[in-house]
């Protein structure tokens, strides 16, 4: 850990101070940003040539930034919006269940069930962005600039399962409280460890199932280790890209007005891209259709019953909802409910 902070203030020396300069079109600035997971396609193929490339080519060269994974200079991903609010970095992204238990406002937009596709998914994000926006400025001091999402968080088994009522007695790998809490009212143990930590446990017998990305697993080779794979989306593990709010109050207008116009943009491809790897890794997975990412798998695919699509309904409805809103509050489940609950026909308890 003191070589991850000897990296982090190395990384950080002068993002204090933004450097404004004569420019044709923009002012001279520099960003030190932090991304998320250095070995996972959002970073790679979105995030860091965002602020590597399209900002600086956009700008002709006076916005420019330093970019580097959190993973990569030892940090944790619930510590990068304290890091962002304290002016150690000047923007930072990281997923908002990471920091749910700073503000468990944010885990709202992603409750275990309440999305069972990227498009109930969306409109969800574009609804809650308002109130996430709020609630950050509020408990990190630093303001939202997008919301994107990883692709489908999915169910991988190293045992036969025909269903989601065959993980009772099962211990399964969880990220975030309320998947842990689904997963409890199915009867299952859900179990905290590191991503990297995972396919050994998977191997070992340690754990019997665990929870990530279609083309995160994939890459991850958590298909070498388990068998069957239930593809009904239990979250999507969205994240935020955020800058300092003080930094953001002190930049022009002009450049305000272009870094939300952009991150727009990105926030777009992002999305769309969430939805393609989404099939891919099942595909990949599988070792059907089409793989671009490696040579294919050979899981078995659940069938998703009806039946198992109630029941999820059920367990949101009764369990995961009315226990986040304890944690949350009733004005926050107020605004929860002029919102994706509107969306997706849901009510949190409000009193």
């Amino acid at each position: 850990m003191k070589r991850g902070w000897k990296l982090v203030l190395g990384f950080c020396l002068g993002a204090l101070t933004l450097v404004y300069g004569q420019g044709s079109s923009f002012p001279k600035l520099h960003l030190k940003v932090v991304g998320t997971w250095g070995n996972l396609t959002m970073y790679k193929n979105h995030e860091q040539p965002f602020w590597a490339k399209v900002i600086p080519e956009k700008t002709g060269g006076q916005i420019t930034a330093d970019v580097r994974p959190f993973n990569e200079m030892g940090l944790k991903g619930d510590e990068i919006f304290r890091l962002l609010g304290r002016g150690l970095f000047d923007v930072g992204s990281t997923v908002l269940d990471y920091v749910a238990s700073d503000a468990p406002e944010v885990e709202g937009l992603d409750l275990a069930g309440i999305a069972p596709d990227i498009t109930t998914a969306r409109a969800a994000a574009e609804a809650y962005k308002p109130f996430l926006d709020e609630v950050v400025q509020k408990k990190f001091g630093i303001k939202s600039l997008a919301v994107y999402p990883y692709p489908a968080q999915v169910l991988y088994c190293n045992t036969p399962i025909q269903g989601l009522r065959d993980l009772k007695g099962k211990k399964v790998r969880t990220s975030g409280r309320s998947l842990a809490e689904f997963v409890e009212a199915l009867g299952a143990a859900s179990v905290t460890m590191s991503f990297s930590e995972v396919p050994q446990a998977l191997q070992r017998r340690v754990i019997d199932c665990a929870i990530t990305g279609t083309l995160s697993g994939y890459n991850a080779k958590w298909h070498e280790v388990t068998t069957h794979l239930y593809s009904l989306p239990l979250g999507w593990d969205p994240v935020m890209m955020a800058i300092n709010l003080k930094v953001w109050n002190k930049l022009d207008k002009k450049v305000q007005d272009f870094l939300l116009k952009e991150a727009a943009i990105l926030e777009d491809a992002v999305w769309k891209s969430a939805a393609e790897e989404t099939q891919e890794g099942i595909n990949c997975l599988m070792g059907t259709g089409t793989c671009k990412s490696g040579p294919p798998g050979r899981m078995n695919l659940v069938p998703v019953s009806q039946e198992d699509r109630a029941l999820v309904r059920q367990i949101l409805t009764s369990t995961v909802v009315t226990k986040w809103a304890e944690r949350c509050g009733s004005s926050c489940a107020r605004r929860w409910n002029e919102t994706i609950g509107k969306i997706v026909g849901v009510q949190a308890p409000a009193r």
